[in-house]
């Protein structure tokens, strides 16, 4: 029997500014195919083979591409403070109301939209994210990163109600702020033996240093269940800090 060995693929990895109408959309295709094709989301531009809603024009976009071929694997979206009170509001703020939230001292950068191609879905291509998301918040001086973070719910809410039993015990503080979910999961009793693993961006989170303000809220049109995360600059977890590069 002959075994023929393969060549390990070495992707080339690249951090970018999504400017201009272009890319926004490469963005909102991606966000589509990930959130449509894999969740079942319900979106907005649909129609279109896109994921857009009326906050992405006053965003900043994000993303990672391979260098080889060009494609965009990976993006998020961000929002300031200023630019949300211009608008009445943070993404967030559609899901939970944030008991405290104008106490935060120092500026707020929200993160939302967050999604990797699924043959991307690595500790790289994380990392060279993370490291565009530091040079955002050197250069805006932002104190506090927010945004929501997502749990299937395609159990029927087994995973969520399993994963925010640990996350209570390790990673629960409303001392800042406390996020209150406007639309609560079901309660759901669960059986001793239940083995639930964490999303990969969770998981990063919660590895960076970042707080869960509060209970989950079910998300019907992302068929989600939504945590509100919260992560102070200054609280980033040293071993991970690396990927902030001078952002800590």
């Amino acid at each position: 029997m002959t075994t023929i060995a393969f060549p390990r693929v070495t992707r080339q990895l690249q951090a970018v500014r999504l400017l201009g109408d272009d890319a926004l959309r490469e963005a909102q295709a991606l966000r589509y195919q990930v959130f449509n094709g894999e969740y079942g989301a319900q979106l907005q531009g649909s129609e279109a083979g896109l994921d857009s809603d009326e906050f992405d024009a006053y965003c900043s976009h994000i993303g990672v591409r391979d260098s080889g071929s060009g494609e965009l694997v990976a993006t998020t979206r961000l929002l300031d403070n200023q630019t949300a009170r211009g608008l009445g509001r943070f993404y967030s703020e559609n899901e939970f109301n944030l008991q405290g939230l104008a106490k935060l001292e120092g500026p707020i950068l929200e993160i939302g939209r967050t999604c990797v191609h699924p043959a991307y879905r690595n500790g790289a291509t994380i990392a060279v994210l993370w490291a565009e998301l530091a040079e955002v918040l050197n250069q805006g001086g932002y104190r506090y990163l927010m945004g929501c973070a997502s749990i299937p719910m395609r159990d029927g809410g087994v995973q969520a109600q399993a994963i925010m039993q640990r996350l209570r015990e390790l990673h629960l503080s409303t001392e800042l702020l406390h996020a209150c979910p406007k639309n609560p999961l079901p309660a759901l009793a669960l059986p001793d033996n239940v083995i639930a693993e964490t999303p990969a961006l969770l998981k990063a989170y919660m590895r960076l240093g970042a707080k869960i303000c509060g209970e989950p809220c079910w998300d019907p049109d992302f068929q989600v269940a939504d945590l509100f995360i919260l992560l102070k600059r200054d609280e980033l977890c040293p071993r991970y800090a690396r990927h902030f590069k001078a952002a800590v």
